[in-house]
């Protein structure tokens, strides 16, 4: 029998393990990726986010928006979030990362793999967007933006699905840390 506990009680990590976030530009991923990472540093758990605009920036600058540069883009995150999982870190990825198959790389290639769906409609993730791009994409002066002219393939077997139109953030991020404790990654303290 698994052990459960609320967002005030302390875990340690057991082993390391990549917490991947998914989903539609504006959907809340990096909202609940961060609420994960301030629980964990709190905990004294070592974990490192790994924001997909934050790694355009810097680990994949000069890659567009093609379906080979997306790849690439994931392809690289997932290796990164490899190297900290076997270093016995909690990596936890926040990108969109559109595509099923290249999701399954990552998951086949880091092993210790927790698939988060972050589910939220096409409408209120353009409610959301605070760049604009939903309105640019759906003007038609953004091409081949992920939710409105170019795929978004849901997991098929996620390891947990948020519905962040019908919780908050704060009730996601206890949705996956109780995840992670039922899968054995995390136990209370």
């Amino acid at each position: 029998m698994t052990q459960s506990a609320s967002a005030t009680t302390p875990c340690a990590l057991v082993r390391g393990v990549t917490i991947w976030f998914t989903g539609l530009p504006s959907s809340g991923k990096s909202t609940i990726a961060r609420i994960l990472e301030r629980r964990f540093r709190q905990w004294g758990v070592k974990c490192e986010l790994l924001d997909g605009d934050v790694i355009r920036t810097n680990l994949s600058k000069g890659l567009g928006f093609s379906k080979e540069d997306r790849d690439l883009n994931i392809k690289r995150i997932g290796f990164v979030c490899h190297l900290l999982t076997r270093n016995d870190v909690a990596a936890i990825a926040s990108a969109i990362s559109p595509y099923r198959e290249v999701r399954d790389y990552n998951r086949q290639m880091i092993g210790n793999f927790v698939e988060v769906y972050v589910r939220c409609s096409v409408e209120e993730c353009a409610r959301r967007d605070v760049k604009g791009l939903f309105k640019k994409a759906l003007a038609g002066e953004i091409k081949g933006f992920t939710g409105v002219d170019d795929p978004y393939e849901e997991p098929l077997h996620a390891e947990v699905v948020c519905e962040t139109e019908k919780e908050t953030a704060e009730q996601s991020a206890e949705r996956v840390t109780q995840r992670l404790i039922e899968l054995g990654y995390l136990k209370p303290q």
